[in-house]
């Protein structure tokens, strides 16, 4: 059975505002059927190990999806979610898909880890799909492959965007802003219109832009996995 590791945010709170954030439930929930469905096992790991704090927000109203339900709804799944290993602990050599699930935790503490970035590189340099959606991609920013140049250097990549950072009220608040820091590592940049399903491929390398891509870069993380690895 193929095997995909997912690594959500350990960070529960909106920089200086004291307002809960974390991982969003719809970019975990929406690729975690996906490639359940298709046969995939899937291990959850986090920044800090146990249970990784959720944005409340995507509890909420039409950010409850059918997927988010399922999750919600299935004992085994939220009982891994409470005891997820600690992204220092992690053995990616068995992983053939690493998944980066957004929300605005991830802006703090996926950069940050030293551990994620090693992580992520060297899951990459073997042949592996990363994949990432909305903030997620924040967690490539410190990804560096054997050659030395970053992960996204030159390839093709989308994230949460500076306006829909805008839109949010968030620009003053996040570290950075997600697109500058993408394009600032040489990553080709491509973005659709705010709030629509957005995704790229480029070559194991997939990417989305906001919460309604999860599912279609789900789909471009399984056709990757296909694909042989890069010479």
């Amino acid at each position: 059975m193929p095997k995909a590791l997912f690594i959500l945010t350990s960070h529960d709170k909106l920089g200086d505002t004291g307002k809960p954030t974390g991982f969003y439930w719809e970019e975990l929930a929406a690729p975690y059927w996906i490639l359940s469905d298709a046969g995939w096992q899937i291990e959850l790991a986090s920044i800090q190990g146990g249970k990784p704090p959720a944005d409340p927000s995507s509890a909420e109203g039409d950010a409850v999806t059918d997927d988010v339900r399922r999750l919600l709804a299935d004992d085994a799944i939220m009982n891994k979610l409470e005891n997820t290993t600690k992204v220092d602990d992690v053995e990616v050599s068995g992983c053939d898909i690493v998944y980066l699930p957004g929300g605005h935790g991830t802006m703090w503490d996926l950069p940050a880890s030293k551990a994620l970035g090693d992580l992520l590189g060297a899951a990459f340099d073997k042949g592996a799909v990363v994949g990432a959606v909305c903030h997620g991609p924040a967690g490539l920013l410190s990804a560096k492959l054997s050659s030395g140049n970053p992960l996204v250097h030159g390839r093709r990549v989308a994230g949460f965007t500076n306006s829909e950072e805008d839109a949010v009220g968030l620009s003053d608040v996040v570290p950075f802003l997600l697109e500058d820091e993408l394009k600032a590592r040489g990553g080709k940049h491509q973005k659709g219109p705010d709030w629509q399903p957005f995704a790229v491929a480029d070559g194991k390398l997939v990417t989305g832009q906001n919460p309604a891509s999860s599912a279609e870069v789900a789909r471009l993380m399984l056709a990757a996995a296909d694909l042989p690895a890069a010479p």
